[in-house]
């Protein structure tokens, strides 16, 4: 009975947080239909939003077929495909390649997390958190650039089939429910991801309720202040640019580019990782017995399923079957390539020998580091981006990890992080047209904007450091509090005997 009371006190501190973007003191000020897409668009001020926006009457919620809202079926078609693609990612790809490097005793407790998670956070994403995420923050509200309205709860005002989302070019959408889906297997799997910092050491129980209020205060205000805009038909006007502007998320208006998540995934669940793999300390016998991965062939396994499922979480979030769709799934295929081949070599002449396990560590580093930059850069961008993130990722799980004596277990914070930093950098550097890169579209005047080179830095330098100040102090207070409540870390015996058995019941291998 105390720890419910715990439990239930520990969620009611922390809504003090958000319930007060979710007052109910005005309507939403832009349709709650067209919502942002999955990636960041032009830096601020290169587009606007219609003057219509500008207190006229609220018309009726477009629908997939009206004028000026074509729902191309190709479009829609490909954005179903890229969804099962992300859903692949985490289960199995995720589960897999986080289960073969644990030890064998606690292989099925590792793939039990990302099960659950992506289902725990599925449902939760429906009933409030697209709406929460993707959704114009309400007038007057001082929150409304961090965190959305829940206008949307459990998909209020959509038609099933016909509402609609925006994509990337004027005039065309994709059906609301298909973006909907897709953005959930984002955040499922970035919440997921976290279970590599803390792996064969979080009690279950707990890592159930951390991984519900993270996604809640971390991820859910990260996604918006990224992510949220009015789409592309809202920038018709100058004028109507300082309306658009007021309505997208934070960081977005700060005019950083995050393609498919270099910062709301990768960075946020990779410094979220760090504070709990801190937080919990480090696994029993950490440095004195033997932690080797049990299973490296099904670490293999899930290497390839993440590769696949990538092209989906890429080259989806162009949002069309377009040319820019192929530019993602160009880099995310090249510049992942690049990033194993770099890791594989700087093994080979640090170590003495290629590893598997290096080969592995270097593919998902480069898909990490690609994921901002998709489809902003060119081949050379690709190139650099991923070959400078297998050489620091490498070092940041080798070298740095030994020096200051932290367990990242799975290598969570060293490459997703780190990676998801040099990916954002890169960004910023190589979508310059000059060096290569597709350059910040103006919806304005139609066409490639003027490229500010030290301001598109400064823009990715705002979305890094807010998004690890933001998600490390929310892991951090969730932890904090758990901790002092109800416990987080699995006790020597569980460790011992391992958490397959002991959260569990069950065995991954019955030998």
């Amino acid at each position: 009975m105390k720890r419910l009371i715990a439990t239930f006190t520990l969620l009611g501190m922390l809504s003090g947080f958000i319930v007060p973007a979710f007052a109910d003191n005005a309507p939403a000020s832009a349709p709650a239909t067209t919502t942002a897409p999955a990636v960041a668009a032009p830096a601020s001020g290169a587009a606007s939003a219609p003057d219509a926006a500008a207190g006229a009457a609220a018309a009726p919620a477009p629908k997939c077929g009206d004028k000026g809202f074509d729902c191309n079926k190709g479009d829609v078609a490909w954005m179903m495909t890229s969804t099962a693609f992300v859903l692949l990612m985490t289960v199995p790809g995720l589960a897999l390649f986080y289960s073969g490097m644990v030890r064998n005793k606690n292989a099925l407790s590792t793939v039990m997390q990302s099960f659950s998670i992506f289902c725990v956070i599925s449902v939760l994403w429906v009933i409030f958190g697209y709406s929460a995420a993707f959704t114009a923050g309400h007038d007057g509200n001082a929150l409304a650039p961090y965190i959305g309205s829940l206008d949307k709860l459990f998909m209020a005002g959509d038609d099933p089939t016909t509402a609609v989302a925006a994509t990337f070019s004027k005039g065309q959408y994709i059906p609301d429910y298909v973006y909907c889906m897709f953005q959930l297997t984002f955040a499922a799997i970035t919440v997921a991801l976290i279970c590599g910092g803390f792996a064969e050491r979080f009690k279950f129980s707990s890592m159930i309720i951390f991984s519900i209020l993270w996604f809640i205060f971390a991820y859910l205000p990260i996604s918006h202040m990224v992510w949220y805009w009015d789409g592309p038909d809202a920038y018709t006007s100058a004028k109507a640019g300082d309306i658009a502007n007021s309505h997208a998320g934070f960081i977005f208006q700060k005019g950083a580019l995050d393609f498919a998540g270099g910062t709301v995934v990768h960075i946020n669940s990779g410094i979220a990782a760090l504070v709990a793999a801190l937080m919990l300390g480090p696994r029993k016998g950490f440095g004195k017995v033997s932690m080797a991965p049990h299973s490296l062939m099904m670490t293999a396994i899930g290497t390839g399923l993440l590769w696949m499922g990538w092209f989906g979480f890429n080259a989806g979030s162009a949002l069309e079957a377009t040319g820019a769709a192929g530019l993602a799934f160009f880099n995310t295929l090249y510049g992942t390539a690049v990033a194993g081949c770099v890791w594989v070599l700087v093994e080979w002449l640090v170590k003495g020998k290629p590893s598997l396990l290096g080969v592995c560590s270097g593919i998902v580093a480069g898909l990490v580091a690609i994921t901002p930059a998709a489809g902003y850069v060119g081949v050379m961008g690709a190139t650099v981006v991923c070959a400078v993130a297998a050489v620091i990722c490498f070092f940041a799980v080798t070298k740095v990890k030994v020096w200051l004596k932290y367990d990242d277990a799975l290598d969570t914070f060293g490459v997703h992080c780190v990676g998801g930093i040099i990916g954002s950098l890169g960004t910023g550097i190589f979508v310059n047209p000059a060096l290569g890169g597709q350059g910040v579209w103006d919806y304005v005047a139609n066409k490639t904007a003027d490229f500010d080179a030290m301001g598109q830095i400064i823009s990715q330098l705002w979305d890094i450091g807010i998004t690890l100040a933001w998600s490390g102090f929310v892991a951090f207070v969730i932890l904090f509090i758990l901790k002092k409540t109800i416990g987080i870390r699995a006790s020597d015996e569980a460790q011992e005997e391992g958490l397959d058995l002991a959260d569990h019941g069950e065995r991954a291998y019955d030998h």
